[in-house]
């Protein structure tokens, strides 16, 4: 039998507990809804907002304005405008200029920052290029602490708007393809996200200039997506945000690595809670919200963290941590609303 056709069905009797909404409404911190040309663009505003009110969500942020200046201007013309105070989209950085630019990049994405911001931007957005492929004007990989970047960080803080860094991808992704890689099914079906190669930094150089890039500049608002971008090591995580009051983090597209590890996963967001974003990084989709609301909310065992057999990520099972209420209230929405400056 071929690995992709085991679908083992486990015989444990446990407790499945149906969570259809949140206890507490929530705000969707770190979601898509794609580029353009995607079915999102090709349907009405309310197909977005039904499917947030049968999923408890009062408000959307969609990060996919670093996609480039031409899909923010129609994000916000089309669903700011219609939607203003349950919408918000975020801009972003067009690295391909910075051959043109030169050394005055830094300046120049602050303006633009700037300019995206008085259009209705809320916040910036840097995808995980930034660090493995993005190049200079003399075609040199830069670093994610990049000095030259400085204006752009403190643009961000004079605008007062946060923002969201996805640094580096899983541990696995930059380690070997052999039997031992626990994603190894996955990386198989994406090559493409496999960064082991010399002209890749490795993992830890990643993730260390990233946490000095959040501790440089302590006036910016960072959000650390995916858990700070190290789910599998919550010690590292704890250690950097006790470092970096300015550091948030979301645990968005990472139940299957909080999720198995609930002791520790439970202790982290109790002691974390002022810190930690709601957010699913999967469009808009009623079932991948109620798994997440079950992972909070109940002390279910062994479930299935994806939509599919076996879960895309690796072949385990995860554990909800049933979280107090004061806990899921920061979760669901009070820290987002401190840190994205909305009203109660």
């Amino acid at each position: 039998m071929n690995l992709r056709d085991f679908r083992p069905k486990p015989t444990l009797v446990t407790k499945e507990t149906a969570v259809e909404k949140p206890k507490f409404p929530a705000i969707d911190a770190h979601n898509h809804l794609g580029i353009l040309g995607w079915t999102w663009h090709e349907k009405p505003v309310s197909a977005l907002t039904d499917v947030m009110d049968e999923a408890g969500i009062t408000t959307y942020v969609d990060l996919d304005g670093g996609w480039g200046e031409d899909v923010l201007i129609h994000r916000l013309d089309k669903f700011k405008t219609a939607v203003p105070e349950r919408y918000l989209v975020f801009g972003g950085v067009n690295w391909s200029k910075w051959e043109e630019k030169g050394r005055a990049f830094g300046e120049w994405a602050g303006q633009r920052l700037v300019r995206q911001v008085s259009w209705g931007a809320q916040g910036l957005k840097i995808w995980k290029p930034f660090g493995l492929e993005v190049t200079d004007e003399k075609g040199r990989l830069v670093p994610v602490d990049d000095t030259r970047l400085i204006p752009l960080w403190e643009t961000a803080a004079d605008l007062n708007i946060p923002v969201v860094i996805h640094t580096a991808d899983p541990v696995a992704f930059f380690a070997p393809l052999t039997p031992e890689n626990e994603r190894w099914e996955e990386l198989a079906s994406h090559p493409e996200w496999h960064f082991l190669d010399p002209n890749f930094p490795s993992f830890e150089t990643l993730i260390e200039q990233f946490a000095t890039l959040v501790k440089r500049h302590p006036r910016t608002t960072f959000i650390g997506a995916h858990m700070a971008n190290y789910a599998e090591n919550l010690g590292w995580v704890s250690q950097l945000l006790d470092e970096a009051p300015n550091l948030y983090i979301d645990f968005s597209a990472r139940l299957g690595e909080v999720g198995r590890q609930p002791y520790s996963a439970r202790r982290f967001f109790i002691k974390y809670a002022d810190r930690i974003l709601f957010g699913t990084d999967a469009s808009p989709n009623l079932d991948v919200y109620r798994t997440y609301y079950r992972f909070l909310e109940t002390d279910d065992e062994y479930f299935n963290y994806g939509r599919f057999e076996p879960p895309g990520q690796g072949r385990w099972r995860i554990y909800g941590i049933q979280l107090p209420d004061d806990v899921l209230k920061k979760i669901y929405s009070e820290n987002a609303r401190k840190v994205l400056r909305l009203t109660p």
